[in-house]
């Protein structure tokens, strides 16, 4: 990253230490029912939500379902995984819920074109799921709880909806675990700045690591969660160009660039520069990006 570029960043995180309290007392004020989802739905986004499928990103869930079980996907974006849970456990009903109607849309397409019959989707926020107790036998969320301010709470609401004995599989990546070769100043700036932004407005980039703390936190014994770990790893020309290419886009069109330039961390030449380093990483024939996600299974 050139010079100029260092010190806008420079001065972008001074003015965040000066400001960081306003996103977040404003934030605090709000109804949880109105969070700003950090990624947002760009279409940068939604590349990469719908590209995620049972094996690639529920491999800890698949060896305790079974045909004839019922799922909740919370938070379930546009769709894929969840209509991939659903061919896992036909004819079991599955029912993704989710905060945007915009985004059900795209999942009822999703549905439309799969041909599974056994899902449907419903919008719902995860601190208030319109469902009666005791309702789903596996309730399961994917990078979902690092988007709210309260995930304990959230966790709780999952509680509530499981069956006795039933399952809830929660999966989140941990930001500060991620790596990357070639060495680039450019990419820490990204993850530093990507840090910064979901603080100042009260969600977790750290997610992962905090799983067992928070499950726990609601009151889900130890005996009775089972943590593990799994990564993501872009490390060949075609997963390299779309990784970084989609990084590169919600660098400066995605709801990301726009709370960075609103809690004054950054402005557009600063994100611009960063789309760059996201190019320039993608076209490294030895790039090499991992992404840790923790998991957690919690038997309720």
């Amino acid at each position: 990253m050139n010079q100029s570029i260092t010190s806008q960043q420079r001065a972008a995180r001074e003015a965040h230490n000066d400001v960081r309290i306003a996103p977040s007392t404003a934030h605090s004020e709000q109804s949880r029912e109105s969070e700003s989802y950090t990624h947002g739905h760009h279409a940068s986004v939604l590349k990469s939500h719908r590209w995620r499928t049972a094996a690639n990103s529920a491999g800890y869930l698949t060896p305790f379902l079974e045909a004839g079980m019922s799922i909740l996907d919370v938070g379930c974006g546009p769709g894929t995984l969840t209509i991939d849970l659903a061919r896992v456990v036909a004819p079991g009903k599955v029912i993704g819920v989710d905060a945007s109607e915009d985004v059900l849309e795209r999942a009822r397409e999703e549905e439309t074109a799969s041909e599974v019959t056994n899902v449907s989707f419903e919008q719902a926020n995860a601190y208030s799921l319109p469902f009666a107790d005791r309702s789903f036998d596996v309730v399961h969320a994917h990078q979902v709880l690092q988007h709210l301010s309260d995930p304990i709470a959230a966790i709780k609401e999952m509680v509530r909806v499981t069956k006795p004995g039933g399952i809830i599989a929660v999966r989140e990546a941990d930001y500060g675990s991620m790596s990357w070769y070639p060495q680039s100043h450019g990419l820490e700036e990204w993850n530093t700045l990507y840090h910064e932004v979901t603080s100042a407005y009260g969600y977790e980039a750290d997610a992962g690591r905090r799983l067992l703390h928070w499950f726990q936190g609601a009151g889900i014994a130890a005996t009775s969660l089972y943590p593990s770990a799994g990564i993501w790893c872009y490390s060949t020309p075609e997963s390299r160009e779309w990784w970084g290419q989609l990084w590169a886009e919600r660098c400066v069109e995605s709801n990301f660039a726009l709370q960075a330039k609103d809690a004054n961390l950054a402005d557009d030449v600063a994100l611009e520069e960063l789309a760059h380093e996201w190019r320039s990483w993608s076209e490294q024939p030895d790039g090499w990006f991992m992404v840790p996600n923790g998991e957690i299974i919690a038997r309720v």
